[in-house]
């Protein structure tokens, strides 16, 4: 997720893991007592370590956003058209939003009742609905977004205004600071955009351009289009002013960069080498599993990226191939693959990491080996052993062992059971579960099945226990 604050402390650049030093408050949320009934949707999806996150009963098949956003007010104003599919009889569910102001809300094109609650708008439909129903809830709702301001370990997320925009980057839980969702990474759906901006900016979202944008009035709008299933965290709605370029890579993939002008310099590099990346990537990976690729570089002092759903984000800095790889191989693991709970995190973070190392390796530079082992050669002592990265913990999440020792798993994985099945291990896993969700369980299961190995053991060493596994 986070790029390159570490860059300079590691000489490498990954989405900035966090050394454990400061713990997140906003990373962990203490359940506070909450109404419950029959016929309610639960104020949770069921990730114990983030009892607040998204909400259960229903599951979302698409958002439509119609967006209007104005950088000198800092205003926003919103219509959000849901569908969804009820999980069990509901007379009320409830959808994450922080801060900005409803104004109505219809189920089912009837006029529901809402009422808010912290970061909860619940709604209670004019009529129940049954399970396994299709229903559509449409909210109106305005206000100026509030970004979530974290500790060192996550900085600033969310919906952030800047000079003459917006940096749109939602990981973990952000997605709520612009629009009404269900916001947590289990909950998968495909997007539709329509933003309209000042006459003169340009208003990025995930996906594709559907139509040519309109401009009338002094105001433009953008259509988008995320027609693959994709987590809240990766939705984006980056606007201001930018310079493209738009082609395709040398295989055929649609391909986009944009740059703020301050960073007009990084556009033609950002595209050739997301470009290049991408193909390569398809050769260790499988097919790409999206319609474009790309990259955005805005002038916001983020210090990190966003592997945001064909668009990594890159905030405030000009992005090398190490930070570019690492993004791009988020599209395979954690945009088309993506965890059920956060506990699950290496499964992004180490594998795009360890897709650093490969990239090195393919360049001709430092080889995974070479890397692994300036990493293994820490002390005892160090950190990183004292954190198991197989589970990620609610209050350090993206700590550096997360990424750092989940992608010294793999390499030991690699040496473990040999380059053949290694390698076709990776696209196995990123074809049976393209645009689904995955588990450590799963992972393990399918190494044990191609390897022919029990690997309880080796698993338990690198992932789960404290301490320097052993080589």
């Amino acid at each position: 997720m986070r790029s390159a604050l570490l860059a300079i402390l590691l000489g490498v650049a990954a989405c900035a893991p966090s050394n454990g030093d400061a713990f997140s408050s906003a990373t962990a949320q203490t359940p506070t007592p909450v109404q419950s009934g029959e016929g309610w949707g639960a104020h949770g999806i069921g990730d114990t370590d983030f009892p607040l996150d998204g909400n259960g009963g229903y599951d979302i098949s698409r958002y439509h956003l119609k967006i209007g956003y104005d950088p000198a007010t800092k205003h926003l104003t919103g219509l959000a058209s849901i569908e969804a599919a009820a999980t069990q009889p509901l007379r009320r569910f409830n959808l994450d939003l922080s801060g900005l102001q409803v104004s109505e809300v219809s189920v089912a094109g009837r006029p529901a009742t809402f009422a808010r609650s912290g970061d909860e708008l619940s709604v209670t439909p004019a009529e129940p609905l049954a399970k396994g129903g299709s229903f559509t809830v449409t909210v109106a709702y305005a206000g100026t977004p509030q970004p979530v301001k974290d500790s060192s370990n996550l900085g600033t997320y969310g919906f952030i205004p800047t000079a003459d925009g917006a940096f749109v980057t939602c990981e973990p839980n952000g997605a709520k600071t612009w629009f009404p969702a269900n916001d947590h990474p289990a909950d998968k759906a495909r997007f539709d955009f329509e933003l309209t901006v000042p006459q003169g900016l340009t208003a990025l979202a995930n996906g594709e351009l559907t139509k040519k944008p309109v401009t009338s009035g002094g105001r433009t709008t953008f259509s988008w289009s995320e027609r693959h299933p994709m987590v809240t965290y990766l939705a984006t709605m980056t606007l201001g002013k930018f310079e493209l370029r738009e082609g395709r890579t040398t295989k055929g993939v649609p391909n986009l960069a944009a740059a703020d002008p301050k960073y007009r310099a990084t556009l033609n590099g950002l595209y050739t080498t997301s470009g290049e990346v991408t193909d390569y990537w398809t050769t260790v990976f499988g097919p790409y599993p999206f319609s474009s690729t790309g990259g955005v570089v805005d002038d916001f002092p983020a210090g990190y990226a966003l592997e945001n759903q064909t668009k990594p984000m890159y905030g405030g800095f000009q992005p090398d191939e190490a930070i570019i790889a690492h993004e791009l191989a988020h599209q395979w693991f954690g945009n088309s693959l993506s965890i059920k709970r956060w506990k699950d995190l290496w499964l992004n973070e180490g594998f795009a990491t360890y897709a650093e190392w490969l990239w090195s390796e393919h360049k001709g530079r430092a080889s995974a080996q070479t890397l692994f082992d300036n990493y293994y050669a820490r002390q005892p002592s160090d950190a990183v052993w004292a954190y198991p990265p197989g589970r990620a913990q609610p209050r350090d999440l993206f700590n550096e062992s997360v990424y750092t020792r989940g992608a010294m798993t793999l390499h030991a994985l690699r040496k473990h059971i040999g380059d053949a099945t290694f390698f076709t291990l990776l696209k196995t896993w990123a074809n049976d579960h393209k645009y689904g969700h995955v588990t450590t369980p799963e992972f393990i299961a399918l190494a044990e099945k191609l390897s022919g190995k029990e690997l309880d053991q080796f698993f338990d060493a690198w992932l789960f226990d404290k301490g320097k596994p052993a080589l």
